[in-house]
């Protein structure tokens, strides 16, 4: 059996296809700076518990009174749902005080690592491994 031309393109295109989503995910390192930790308090105003991370948003009211609400990145839900994490664990309405990392661009964007509830009980968002650059309350870099 000879294949065509068309047939060749054809899965060729598929295949790079369900490439893409793998080619399209990003790192750490070329988001988020390490080297800008920012702690933020605030009201939570919405929760996305959804795959490829988690993405909630707060009203943190600056220096100067204005209120920003801020994007926060957390982890894939399934590595969070085994830390501990349910859909209703950060909720619109919520008091919290955040840890993370500040996107690089300048914008409202954090990559969040912990979440400290006004109880004091805290509970990390992100991969706990050191290897993957501090983007976790688990790692053992800060626990000196």
């Amino acid at each position: 059996m000879r294949l065509t031309s068309p047939v060749i393109c054809g899965l060729a295109f598929i295949l790079l296809s369900a490439a893409a989503p793998i080619l399209a995910h990003h790192g750490f390192a070329v988001e988020f700076d390490q080297k800008d930790p920012v702690t933020l308090a605030g009201v939570v105003t919405k929760m996305e518990f959804m795959n490829p991370h988690i993405y909630f948003y707060v009203d943190v009211k600056g220096k100067d009174g204005k209120v920003v609400n801020w994007a926060l990145e957390g982890g894939p839900p399934n590595v969070l749902y085994r830390q501990g994490w349910r859909k209703d664990t950060v909720k619109p309405g919520d008091m919290v005080t955040v840890k993370g990392f500040r996107a690089r661009d300048g914008s409202h964007l954090a990559a969040c690592t912990s979440v400290i509830f006004p109880d004091g009980h805290e509970i990390s968002a992100g991969p706990t491994s050191p290897s993957q650059g501090n983007y976790g309350a688990g790692t053992n870099a800060d626990k000196k």
